[in-house]
């Protein structure tokens, strides 16, 4: 097997295959808020001849999924504007983009708008995430004008402010979702 440089998954077809299944074994996890899924996925990819790039990514991610789980069992939310949050501050920004579609794709008007500004926002973190500031930059400025048009309706769920600030300035350092002392989740 050659060695991979570093993960990426927009133009390594190993790397892309590791991060949509371990996305799809998370999902599973957050319906039946158990680790099983996801984990028979991970076992299943480290139990091959991995470069050590895509064994260190299955690695970082495991205790991440855990973390959002354990953060639902502490606050039992059901509502994606909840359960994004949580899992976007474990910086999972392509499982919040994936979480979060399902409810976009059946939702209309305003609420399909503000889900598809945070999955833009997400979408802006996989990016930085690759370095490539270029798509970021253009997604944060499309995720911006539906974060700040929905700012009201994310005020119960997290204050958006400091999401606003980061996609505008592209911080590579994303902000923390924290529920607004106003109205905290749990």
């Amino acid at each position: 097997m050659s060695e991979i440089d570093r993960f990426d998954p927009f133009n390594n077809r190993l790397c892309r295959n590791v991060r949509n299944a371990l996305c799809e074994g998370f999902k599973d996890a957050l319906k039946d808020r158990a680790l099983q899924p996801v984990n028979r996925t991970a076992n299943f990819f480290l139990n091959g001849n991995l470069a050590a790039v895509v064994r260190d990514y299955i690695e970082k991610r495991m205790p991440a999924y855990e973390g959002v789980l354990a953060d639902l069992r502490d606050c039992p939310a059901d509502d994606p504007l909840d359960i994004a949050p949580r899992i976007f501050n474990r910086r999972l920004f392509f499982e919040t983009h994936e979480y979060l579609e399902p409810f976009w794709l059946a939702a209309e008007g305003d609420e399909k708008s503000l889900l598809q500004a945070l999955i833009r926002a997400a979408g802006t973190y996989v990016h930085l995430e690759q370095g490539n500031r270029s798509a970021a930059r253009r997604i944060a400025a499309k995720a911006l004008q539906g974060i700040e048009q929905h700012r009201q309706r994310l005020t119960p769920h997290f204050d958006p402010q400091l999401l606003i600030d980061k996609l505008r300035s592209l911080d590579p350092d994303p902000p923390r979702l924290s529920p607004s002392r106003q109205h905290p989740v749990c």
